[in-house]
Protein backbone atom coordinates (compact mmCIF):
# COMPACT_ATOMS: atom_id res chain seq x y z
CA UNK A 1 0.00 0.00 0.00
CA UNK A 2 1.31 3.54 -0.58
CA UNK A 3 3.48 5.22 2.00
CA UNK A 4 2.41 8.92 3.11
CA UNK A 5 4.12 11.44 0.57
CA UNK A 6 4.93 14.11 2.65
CA UNK A 7 6.23 14.35 6.34
CA UNK A 8 4.19 16.72 8.57
CA UNK A 9 6.24 19.92 9.29
CA UNK A 10 6.87 21.35 12.41
CA UNK A 11 5.21 24.45 12.00
CA UNK A 12 1.84 23.31 10.61
CA UNK A 13 2.33 19.94 12.96
CA UNK A 14 -0.54 20.72 15.88
CA UNK A 15 -2.83 22.20 13.29
CA UNK A 16 -2.56 19.18 10.49
CA UNK A 17 -2.04 16.29 13.32
CA UNK A 18 -5.59 15.28 12.92
CA UNK A 19 -5.90 15.03 9.07
CA UNK A 20 -2.56 13.35 9.06
CA UNK A 21 -3.32 10.89 11.78
CA UNK A 22 -6.74 9.95 9.22
CA UNK A 23 -4.71 10.00 6.22
CA UNK A 24 -2.10 7.38 7.21
CA UNK A 25 -2.48 4.28 5.41
CA UNK A 26 -2.45 1.01 7.34
CA UNK A 27 0.52 -1.08 6.37
CA UNK A 28 -1.53 -4.01 7.85
CA UNK A 29 -0.66 -7.81 6.03
CA UNK A 30 2.06 -5.62 3.71
CA UNK A 31 3.77 -4.72 6.12
CA UNK A 32 4.22 -8.79 7.93
CA UNK A 33 7.99 -9.87 6.53
CA UNK A 34 8.09 -12.13 3.63
CA UNK A 35 9.37 -14.74 6.21
CA UNK A 36 6.59 -14.50 8.74
CA UNK A 37 3.51 -17.55 9.10
CA UNK A 38 0.56 -16.61 6.99
CA UNK A 39 -1.46 -13.88 9.60
CA UNK A 40 1.75 -14.16 12.13
CA UNK A 41 3.17 -10.96 13.45
CA UNK A 42 6.75 -11.11 14.31
CA UNK A 43 7.62 -9.53 17.20
CA UNK A 44 10.39 -8.39 19.48
CA UNK A 45 10.08 -7.62 23.32
CA UNK A 46 12.13 -5.08 24.10
CA UNK A 47 12.83 -5.22 28.05
CA UNK A 48 10.83 -8.22 29.82
CA UNK A 49 10.95 -7.22 33.04
CA UNK A 50 8.47 -5.22 35.95
CA UNK A 51 5.73 -4.16 33.36
CA UNK A 52 8.28 -5.88 30.39
CA UNK A 53 6.82 -9.15 31.69
CA UNK A 54 3.07 -7.94 32.24
CA UNK A 55 3.55 -6.90 28.26
CA UNK A 56 4.95 -9.58 27.01
CA UNK A 57 2.11 -11.54 28.75
CA UNK A 58 -0.28 -10.01 26.94
CA UNK A 59 1.33 -10.39 23.44
CA UNK A 60 2.00 -13.98 24.00
CA UNK A 61 -1.83 -14.25 24.77
CA UNK A 62 -2.65 -13.52 20.88
CA UNK A 63 -2.63 -16.16 18.69
CA UNK A 64 -1.60 -14.83 15.91
CA UNK A 65 1.96 -13.44 17.22
CA UNK A 66 5.09 -15.17 16.91
CA UNK A 67 7.50 -13.54 19.42
CA UNK A 68 11.11 -14.01 17.92
CA UNK A 69 13.12 -11.84 19.67
CA UNK A 70 13.79 -10.61 23.78
CA UNK A 71 15.89 -8.36 25.06
CA UNK A 72 16.99 -7.11 28.26
CA UNK A 73 19.64 -5.54 30.52
CA UNK A 74 19.26 -7.34 32.75
CA UNK A 75 20.12 -11.02 32.70
CA UNK A 76 17.66 -12.57 35.19
CA UNK A 77 14.99 -11.07 33.14
CA UNK A 78 16.07 -12.45 29.85
CA UNK A 79 16.32 -15.67 31.17
CA UNK A 80 13.25 -16.05 32.65
CA UNK A 81 11.79 -14.69 29.20
CA UNK A 82 13.88 -17.17 27.40
CA UNK A 83 12.34 -20.15 28.92
CA UNK A 84 8.77 -19.02 28.25
CA UNK A 85 10.57 -18.71 24.87
CA UNK A 86 13.00 -20.77 24.30
CA UNK A 87 13.21 -20.47 20.78
CA UNK A 88 13.16 -16.65 20.78
CA UNK A 89 16.74 -14.93 19.65
CA UNK A 90 18.14 -13.08 22.90
CA UNK A 91 19.66 -9.70 23.29
CA UNK A 92 20.72 -7.51 25.87
CA UNK A 93 21.62 -4.69 23.76
CA UNK A 94 18.49 -3.47 21.93
CA UNK A 95 21.04 -1.77 18.74
CA UNK A 96 22.05 -5.04 18.38
CA UNK A 97 18.47 -6.91 18.34
CA UNK A 98 17.33 -4.28 15.36
CA UNK A 99 20.23 -4.39 13.73
CA UNK A 100 19.88 -8.41 13.48
CA UNK A 101 16.52 -9.00 13.35
CA UNK A 102 16.08 -6.13 10.77
CA UNK A 103 14.54 -8.66 8.29
CA UNK A 104 13.07 -10.75 10.70
CA UNK A 105 10.71 -8.75 13.09
CA UNK A 106 7.72 -6.88 12.03
CA UNK A 107 6.90 -5.43 15.35
CA UNK A 108 8.58 -4.46 18.82
CA UNK A 109 6.84 -3.16 22.41
CA UNK A 110 9.35 -0.59 24.24
CA UNK A 111 9.16 -1.32 28.23
CA UNK A 112 12.14 0.20 29.42
CA UNK A 113 12.40 3.09 31.79
CA UNK A 114 11.10 6.23 30.68
CA UNK A 115 15.02 7.83 29.31
CA UNK A 116 15.24 5.48 26.55
CA UNK A 117 12.17 5.51 25.19
CA UNK A 118 12.53 7.67 22.77
CA UNK A 119 16.07 6.30 21.31
CA UNK A 120 14.79 2.63 20.47
CA UNK A 121 11.01 3.78 19.24
CA UNK A 122 12.58 6.16 17.14
CA UNK A 123 15.24 3.47 15.71
CA UNK A 124 12.43 0.52 15.35
CA UNK A 125 10.45 3.21 13.25
CA UNK A 126 12.91 4.30 11.05
CA UNK A 127 13.37 0.62 10.24
CA UNK A 128 9.47 0.22 9.68
CA UNK A 129 8.42 -1.44 12.64
CA UNK A 130 5.24 -1.12 13.97
CA UNK A 131 5.50 0.31 17.68
CA UNK A 132 3.67 -0.47 20.66
CA UNK A 133 5.54 1.82 23.26
CA UNK A 134 4.91 2.39 27.08
CA UNK A 135 3.97 5.77 28.63
CA UNK A 136 4.95 8.20 28.98
CA UNK A 137 5.51 8.35 25.22
CA UNK A 138 9.04 9.74 26.35
CA UNK A 139 11.11 11.37 28.50
CA UNK A 140 10.57 15.09 26.72
CA UNK A 141 8.50 17.25 24.81
CA UNK A 142 11.52 17.41 21.86
CA UNK A 143 11.76 13.45 21.72
CA UNK A 144 7.73 13.02 21.48
CA UNK A 145 7.30 15.46 18.76
CA UNK A 146 10.03 14.16 16.72
CA UNK A 147 8.51 10.64 17.62
CA UNK A 148 5.09 11.38 16.83
CA UNK A 149 6.19 13.18 13.38
CA UNK A 150 8.07 10.11 12.15
CA UNK A 151 5.44 7.72 13.12
CA UNK A 152 3.08 9.58 10.55
CA UNK A 153 5.54 9.85 7.90
CA UNK A 154 6.53 6.24 8.23
CA UNK A 155 2.99 5.22 8.29
CA UNK A 156 3.39 2.28 11.01
CA UNK A 157 1.01 0.85 13.45
CA UNK A 158 1.43 2.53 16.61
CA UNK A 159 0.09 2.26 20.24
CA UNK A 160 0.94 3.94 23.43
CA UNK A 161 0.75 1.64 26.50
CA UNK A 162 -2.07 3.41 28.13
CA UNK A 163 -3.96 0.09 28.27
CA UNK A 164 -6.99 1.41 30.08
CA UNK A 165 -7.76 3.58 27.40
CA UNK A 166 -9.59 0.25 25.55
CA UNK A 167 -11.02 0.05 28.04
CA UNK A 168 -15.39 -0.51 27.93
CA UNK A 169 -15.49 2.34 31.30
CA UNK A 170 -12.69 5.10 29.40
CA UNK A 171 -14.05 4.13 25.88
CA UNK A 172 -17.87 4.81 27.70
CA UNK A 173 -16.39 8.52 29.14
CA UNK A 174 -15.29 9.24 25.86
CA UNK A 175 -18.58 8.68 24.31
CA UNK A 176 -20.89 10.66 27.16
CA UNK A 177 -18.38 13.37 26.70
CA UNK A 178 -18.52 13.79 23.24
CA UNK A 179 -22.70 12.75 23.12
CA UNK A 180 -22.71 16.38 25.24
CA UNK A 181 -24.50 14.31 28.31
CA UNK A 182 -23.10 17.07 31.13
CA UNK A 183 -23.35 19.83 28.86
CA UNK A 184 -20.64 22.19 27.86
CA UNK A 185 -17.57 21.62 30.43
CA UNK A 186 -16.43 24.43 32.20
CA UNK A 187 -13.69 22.53 34.47
CA UNK A 188 -11.72 19.91 34.59
CA UNK A 189 -9.90 17.91 37.67
CA UNK A 190 -7.44 14.64 37.39
CA UNK A 191 -5.71 13.36 40.61
CA UNK A 192 -3.70 10.38 41.38
CA UNK A 193 -3.25 10.03 45.44
CA UNK A 194 -2.46 6.26 45.49
CA UNK A 195 -0.78 6.06 49.04
CA UNK A 196 1.37 3.18 48.07
CA UNK A 197 3.01 4.86 45.86
CA UNK A 198 4.83 7.26 47.73
CA UNK A 199 6.74 4.99 49.42
CA UNK A 200 7.25 2.59 46.32
CA UNK A 201 8.02 4.83 43.94
CA UNK A 202 8.69 8.29 45.18
CA UNK A 203 11.72 8.75 47.21
CA UNK A 204 12.40 11.80 49.52
CA UNK A 205 16.25 11.97 47.68
CA UNK A 206 18.82 13.06 47.91
CA UNK A 207 21.03 10.36 45.63
CA UNK A 208 23.53 8.68 48.07
CA UNK A 209 26.93 10.31 48.02
CA UNK A 210 28.89 6.48 47.39
CA UNK A 211 27.58 4.13 44.67
CA UNK A 212 28.43 0.11 44.98
CA UNK A 213 29.39 -2.02 42.99
CA UNK A 214 27.10 -3.24 39.99
CA UNK A 215 25.47 -7.08 39.92
CA UNK A 216 27.18 -9.17 37.95
CA UNK A 217 23.96 -9.91 35.78
CA UNK A 218 22.89 -6.35 35.42
CA UNK A 219 24.44 -3.98 32.67
CA UNK A 220 24.61 -1.25 34.56
CA UNK A 221 25.81 1.48 31.10
CA UNK A 222 23.30 0.31 28.95
CA UNK A 223 20.51 0.60 31.09
CA UNK A 224 21.98 3.97 31.72
CA UNK A 225 21.89 4.75 28.02
CA UNK A 226 20.77 8.27 26.78
CA UNK A 227 21.25 9.19 30.59
CA UNK A 228 24.04 10.65 32.61
CA UNK A 229 26.54 7.81 33.97
CA UNK A 230 25.56 7.84 37.68
CA UNK A 231 27.24 5.41 39.91
CA UNK A 232 24.93 2.41 40.34
CA UNK A 233 23.46 2.15 44.00
CA UNK A 234 20.79 -0.71 44.86
CA UNK A 235 16.85 -0.44 45.49
CA UNK A 236 16.97 3.40 44.29
CA UNK A 237 16.93 2.64 40.03
CA UNK A 238 16.18 -0.71 39.07
CA UNK A 239 14.22 -2.33 38.66
CA UNK A 240 11.19 0.03 39.54
CA UNK A 241 12.26 3.31 41.46
CA UNK A 242 14.17 5.20 38.80
CA UNK A 243 10.66 7.22 37.98
CA UNK A 244 11.82 9.25 41.16
CA UNK A 245 14.62 10.87 38.92
CA UNK A 246 14.72 13.35 36.69
CA UNK A 247 17.51 11.70 34.94
CA UNK A 248 15.64 8.49 34.53
CA UNK A 249 11.84 8.99 34.87
CA UNK A 250 9.12 11.71 34.81
CA UNK A 251 7.72 11.80 37.89
CA UNK A 252 4.16 10.55 38.75
CA UNK A 253 2.37 13.45 37.05
CA UNK A 254 4.62 11.80 33.87
CA UNK A 255 3.62 8.21 34.73
CA UNK A 256 0.15 7.78 35.79
CA UNK A 257 -0.96 11.12 33.87
CA UNK A 258 -1.02 9.59 30.72
CA UNK A 259 -4.15 7.15 31.94
CA UNK A 260 -6.25 9.80 33.73
CA UNK A 261 -5.66 12.44 30.78
CA UNK A 262 -6.87 9.95 28.34
CA UNK A 263 -10.46 9.57 28.13
CA UNK A 264 -10.68 13.47 28.87
CA UNK A 265 -8.42 14.49 26.07
CA UNK A 266 -10.39 12.21 23.61
CA UNK A 267 -13.28 13.00 24.81
CA UNK A 268 -12.91 17.16 24.73
CA UNK A 269 -10.81 16.99 21.42
CA UNK A 270 -7.98 18.80 23.53
CA UNK A 271 -5.02 20.65 21.66
CA UNK A 272 -2.30 22.03 23.16
CA UNK A 273 -2.14 24.40 26.25
CA UNK A 274 -1.85 28.00 26.33
CA UNK A 275 -0.06 27.83 29.49
CA UNK A 276 1.28 25.40 32.48
CA UNK A 277 1.75 26.34 36.29
CA UNK A 278 2.75 24.43 38.92
CA UNK A 279 2.78 24.18 42.99
CA UNK A 280 4.84 21.55 44.32
CA UNK A 281 5.77 20.24 47.83
CA UNK A 282 7.53 22.57 49.58
CA UNK A 283 10.14 20.30 51.14
CA UNK A 284 11.19 19.73 47.87
CA UNK A 285 10.94 23.59 46.72
CA UNK A 286 13.25 24.13 49.38
CA UNK A 287 15.80 21.55 49.08
CA UNK A 288 18.30 22.16 45.97
CA UNK A 289 19.70 18.83 46.71
CA UNK A 290 16.46 17.25 45.78
CA UNK A 291 15.00 19.26 42.98
CA UNK A 292 17.79 19.46 41.06
CA UNK A 293 17.57 15.42 41.30
CA UNK A 294 14.31 13.96 42.15
CA UNK A 295 10.81 14.64 41.46
CA UNK A 296 8.73 16.06 44.22
CA UNK A 297 6.39 13.82 46.26
CA UNK A 298 3.91 15.67 45.49
CA UNK A 299 2.58 18.65 42.76
CA UNK A 300 -1.02 20.38 41.53
CA UNK A 301 -0.62 21.41 37.75
CA UNK A 302 -2.60 23.77 36.14
CA UNK A 303 -2.85 23.99 32.54
CA UNK A 304 -4.99 26.24 30.71
CA UNK A 305 -6.20 24.88 27.21
CA UNK A 306 -8.20 26.51 23.88
CA UNK A 307 -12.07 25.74 24.06
CA UNK A 308 -13.97 24.19 21.43
CA UNK A 309 -17.35 23.11 20.97
CA UNK A 310 -17.83 21.01 23.96
CA UNK A 311 -16.05 23.43 26.55
CA UNK A 312 -18.32 26.57 28.15
CA UNK A 313 -15.90 29.21 26.85
CA UNK A 314 -12.95 29.62 25.26
CA UNK A 315 -10.43 28.69 27.91
CA UNK A 316 -10.91 25.29 30.00
CA UNK A 317 -9.15 25.38 33.06
CA UNK A 318 -7.70 21.37 33.51
CA UNK A 319 -5.86 20.82 37.07
CA UNK A 320 -3.72 17.69 37.83
CA UNK A 321 -3.00 17.20 41.55
CA UNK A 322 -0.58 13.55 43.13
CA UNK A 323 0.93 12.89 46.52
CA UNK A 324 0.07 15.52 49.29
CA UNK A 325 -2.34 17.53 46.86
CA UNK A 326 -6.05 16.56 46.89
CA UNK A 327 -9.04 18.11 44.33
CA UNK A 328 -11.18 20.78 46.22
CA UNK A 329 -13.30 19.61 48.93
CA UNK A 330 -16.34 21.16 47.28
CA UNK A 331 -15.91 18.80 44.07
CA UNK A 332 -14.81 15.72 46.13
CA UNK A 333 -18.34 16.34 48.30
CA UNK A 334 -20.06 16.30 44.70
CA UNK A 335 -19.87 12.26 45.26
CA UNK A 336 -22.23 12.52 47.70
CA UNK A 337 -20.23 11.51 50.95
CA UNK A 338 -19.06 7.79 49.49
CA UNK A 339 -15.05 7.83 49.19
CA UNK A 340 -13.85 9.79 46.53
CA UNK A 341 -11.80 7.79 44.37
CA UNK A 342 -8.08 8.32 44.47
CA UNK A 343 -7.44 8.18 40.92
CA UNK A 344 -10.34 9.50 38.41
CA UNK A 345 -10.90 12.82 36.26
CA UNK A 346 -13.84 14.66 37.00
CA UNK A 347 -15.56 17.21 34.48
CA UNK A 348 -18.03 19.96 35.43
CA UNK A 349 -20.23 20.99 33.05
CA UNK A 350 -23.22 22.99 32.46
CA UNK A 351 -25.56 20.34 33.39
CA UNK A 352 -24.26 17.98 35.59
CA UNK A 353 -20.38 16.23 36.18
CA UNK A 354 -18.95 13.19 35.09
CA UNK A 355 -16.50 11.25 37.51
CA UNK A 356 -14.11 8.62 35.44
CA UNK A 357 -12.46 6.53 38.57
CA UNK A 358 -9.32 5.13 37.57
CA UNK A 359 -10.34 1.54 36.18
CA UNK A 360 -13.83 1.83 36.52
CA UNK A 361 -16.91 2.58 34.49
CA UNK A 362 -18.09 6.34 34.84
CA UNK A 363 -20.36 7.58 37.39
CA UNK A 364 -23.26 10.77 36.06
CA UNK A 365 -23.35 13.33 39.09
CA UNK A 366 -26.00 13.99 40.34
CA UNK A 367 -27.09 10.47 40.19
CA UNK A 368 -30.50 10.73 40.78
CA UNK A 369 -30.55 13.25 37.84
CA UNK A 370 -28.91 10.64 35.53
CA UNK A 371 -30.49 7.67 37.05
CA UNK A 372 -32.32 6.28 33.51
CA UNK A 373 -29.62 7.36 31.74
CA UNK A 374 -27.98 4.46 29.37
CA UNK A 375 -24.52 3.59 29.48
CA UNK A 376 -22.99 3.41 25.98
CA UNK A 377 -22.89 -0.27 24.76
CA UNK A 378 -19.20 -0.81 24.60
CA UNK A 379 -17.55 -3.77 24.78
CA UNK A 380 -13.96 -4.39 26.76
CA UNK A 381 -10.57 -4.16 24.35
CA UNK A 382 -7.60 -5.78 24.73
CA UNK A 383 -4.84 -2.97 24.46
CA UNK A 384 -1.79 -5.10 22.96
CA UNK A 385 -4.43 -7.38 20.51
CA UNK A 386 -6.04 -4.17 19.08
CA UNK A 387 -2.53 -3.07 18.19
CA UNK A 388 -1.60 -6.74 17.02
CA UNK A 389 -4.48 -6.68 15.05
CA UNK A 390 -4.02 -3.41 13.58
CA UNK A 391 -0.92 -4.12 12.02
CA UNK A 392 -2.23 -7.13 10.87
CA UNK A 393 -4.44 -4.97 8.84
CA UNK A 394 -7.35 -4.32 11.21
CA UNK A 395 -8.57 -1.08 12.51
CA UNK A 396 -6.65 1.79 14.20
CA UNK A 397 -5.42 1.49 17.36
CA UNK A 398 -6.71 3.16 20.38
CA UNK A 399 -3.74 5.12 21.60
CA UNK A 400 -1.76 5.70 17.85
CA UNK A 401 0.90 8.31 18.54
CA UNK A 402 -0.66 11.16 16.18
CA UNK A 403 -3.56 10.90 18.82
CA UNK A 404 -1.52 10.17 21.96
CA UNK A 405 1.80 12.18 21.12
CA UNK A 406 0.34 15.78 21.70
CA UNK A 407 -1.34 14.43 24.56
CA UNK A 408 1.97 13.18 26.21
CA UNK A 409 3.05 16.51 25.11
CA UNK A 410 0.70 18.66 27.67
CA UNK A 411 1.70 16.43 30.13
CA UNK A 412 5.37 16.88 29.73
CA UNK A 413 4.95 20.62 29.61
CA UNK A 414 3.50 19.59 33.23
CA UNK A 415 6.85 18.33 34.30
CA UNK A 416 8.60 21.38 33.02
CA UNK A 417 6.48 23.85 35.41
CA UNK A 418 7.36 21.43 38.08
CA UNK A 419 11.36 22.25 37.79
CA UNK A 420 10.03 26.49 38.09
CA UNK A 421 7.27 26.11 40.75
CA UNK A 422 4.83 29.11 40.88
CA UNK A 423 5.48 30.13 37.19
CA UNK A 424 2.69 30.41 34.57
CA UNK A 425 4.46 29.43 31.83
CA UNK A 426 3.17 30.38 28.46
CA UNK A 427 3.09 27.89 25.75
CA UNK A 428 3.92 28.35 21.64
CA UNK A 429 2.89 25.16 20.17
CA UNK A 430 3.91 25.97 16.60
CA UNK A 431 7.28 27.04 17.50
CA UNK A 432 7.87 24.55 20.65
CA UNK A 433 8.67 27.52 23.57
CA UNK A 434 8.04 29.16 26.12
CA UNK A 435 7.38 32.56 25.00
CA UNK A 436 8.09 34.19 28.62
CA UNK A 437 10.33 32.35 30.74
CA UNK A 438 14.00 31.29 28.32
CA UNK A 439 15.08 29.18 31.09
CA UNK A 440 12.33 26.58 30.69
CA UNK A 441 12.70 25.69 27.26
CA UNK A 442 16.26 24.18 28.08
CA UNK A 443 14.05 21.51 29.53
CA UNK A 444 12.42 20.38 26.78
CA UNK A 445 15.28 18.90 25.54
CA UNK A 446 18.07 17.24 28.03
CA UNK A 447 21.64 16.62 26.03
CA UNK A 448 21.97 13.00 25.90
CA UNK A 449 24.84 11.14 26.70
CA UNK A 450 28.49 10.58 24.83
CA UNK A 451 27.98 7.91 22.55
CA UNK A 452 23.85 7.72 22.31
CA UNK A 453 23.64 10.40 19.97
CA UNK A 454 20.46 9.35 17.52
CA UNK A 455 21.02 10.06 14.33
CA UNK A 456 17.84 12.63 12.99
CA UNK A 457 17.88 14.13 16.33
Amino acid sequence: MKKQQKSVSRRRFLDSITTAALAVPFLGTSAISLGSPKNKLKHACIGVGGMGWHDLQNFKQHPDVQIVALCDVDAKNLQKAAELFPDARTYSDWRKLLKKEHDNIDSVNVTVPDHNHFAIAYQAIQNGKHVYCQKPLCHDVAEVRKLTEASIKAGVITQLGTHHASGKGDRSAVQIIKDGVIGKIKHAYLCSNRPAAIETYRLPGPRPPKGQEVPSHLNWDLWTGTAPMRPYAPNIYHPAIWRAWQDFGTGWSGDIGCHIFDAVWKGLGLKAPMSVVAKVQESWQESTERNGDTWPQGDHITWMFPGNEFTESDVLPLEWFDGEFYPPWEIQALFHGKPYPAESAILIGTEGALLIPHREMPVLLPENKYMDYEMPNLDDRNHYHHFVDACLGGEKTESHFAQSGPMTEAILLGTVAIRLPDTVLEWDPTNMLFTNHPKANKYLQRKYRKGWSVAGF
